[in-house]
């Protein structure tokens, strides 16, 4: 009789805390990557998604970032200190996802663009049946969206950020998009 030994490895599945958003905008936005992204609806289904490509935007200085503009009524929660959710509505029909990062009064945010088998911001606004009462939202308090720990630490390439050519030459062509490799 051959008597096999497995080795169970524990996954810290905890909940990300306000202090891992605390951080610039392009290292939240590279160790995102691989964290399991928590959605329980109002019927109380619970669906979960590997985070795999982010975008960062840092500050009013960064022409890409919507507080380029300055401190708006849309662009107040980028000014909050980080670990909030910043949803903005795009063609009328897309709820984009956001995390805000840094510290108060330094606006910085990161783009989720792709989670496990959806690809595409809008797509994953639309996934997550997001709306504007989620603007604001605390990731370290919410009961129904929140980031937590997966144990996977990816390899993963950067590129230029997508659909801010108006920005201009420097701020498109920033490598500031992190896809993780599969």
């Amino acid at each position: 009789m051959i008597r096999k030994k497995f080795i169970f490895i524990e996954v810290d599945k905890t909940r990300i805390n306000t202090k891992f958003f605390q951080q610039d905008a392009l290292t939240v936005a590279q160790e995102l990557l691989g964290k399991i992204l928590i959605r329980v609806f109002d019927k109380g289904e619970l669906t979960q998604h590997i985070i795999t490509e982010t975008e960062a935007y840092l500050g009013e200085e960064d022409l890409a970032c919507h507080a380029s503009k300055g401190r708006t009524t849309r662009t107040e929660i980028l000014y909050h200190e980080g670990g909030k959710v910043y949803v903005y509505l795009i063609y009328g029909m897309y709820w984009m996802l956001n995390f805000v990062t840094g510290t108060e009064n330094h606006p910085q945010a990161v783009l989720i663009r792709s989670v496990e088998k959806c690809e595409g911001p809008g797509r994953v606004g639309k996934l997550l049946q997001l709306n504007k009462d989620f603007y604001g939202e605390d990731l370290a308090l919410s009961k129904r969206i929140w980031v937590e720990n997966s144990g996977i630490t990816p390899d993963f390439k950067t590129t230029s950020r997508i659909g801010v050519d108006y920005a201009g030459e420097v701020w498109k062509n920033k490598p500031w998009r992190f896809i993780m490799k599969k």
